[in-house]
């Protein structure tokens, strides 16, 4: 699978041999929804708590005489029912992981690359590099190439100046190689490699 390179500037720079085996495989949502969900369940902090009965501080005398009342028969003041009583089956401290194993993982990543080629939502750039780490010049650069939703991979270093005139562009996203992921991947329109990033993904799937 051949694609042309370009320059941040829009000039052309050749093209690059894309391997089939990574970006020309038949999208499967079913492995690519199992990772997503695999990496938002791992996310998730886990750290909400609601008290139960046994640690609400209330007196344990007997509420009032069991018969006579005409009312419910109590024992205690911390059940549920009451204001102030323990929260019944409430959330509690966990981890919310699941479990995927290695190799799925890597299936989905190659799944959502191959999605992205086969949409064109797909850009090669020979390198992500800037003179001036200006934001308004490299909004010029990206509007010039259609870039207004993109997720861009570079190579194990990211270019200081690059990052720093990015990170202020609203729904642009900027990674080393070793960051992409298969969730950051779908939820931008484009997807960007330079030709590093390419380099860098051809090896490790080798």
């Amino acid at each position: 699978m051949e694609l042309k390179v370009t320059t941040l500037e829009g000039k052309d720079a050749g093209s690059v041999e894309l391997s089939d085996a990574i970006f020309g495989l038949e999208p499967r949502a079913d492995i690519i929804q199992r990772c997503v969900q695999w990496q938002l369940n791992k996310r998730q902090a886990g750290t909400h708590k609601a008290k139960g009965r046994a640690e609400i501080w209330r007196t344990g005398k007997k509420m009032y005489k069991q018969k006579g009342t005409g009312g419910a028969r109590h024992g205690s003041a911390r059940v549920p029912q009451f204001r102030g009583g323990g929260r019944a089956f409430g959330p509690v401290v966990r981890s919310h992981a699941t479990d995927l194993p290695k190799k799925v993982r890597a299936l989905a990543l190659k799944h959502a690359l191959s999605a992205k080629a086969k949409d064109g939502g797909l850009v090669v750039i020979d390198n992500a590099a800037v003179k001036e780490a200006k934001t308004k010049a490299l909004l010029g650069h990206f509007s010039g190439l259609g870039l207004t939703n993109a997720l861009i991979i570079d190579g194990a270093e990211l270019n200081a100046g690059f990052a720093t005139a990015a990170r202020n562009i609203p729904n642009i996203d900027v990674l080393p190689i070793q960051g992409i992921n298969v969730y950051d991947i779908l939820r931008r329109q484009k997807l960007v490699l330079t030709k590093a990033a390419v380099d860098a993904l051809e090896a490790r799937f080798k």
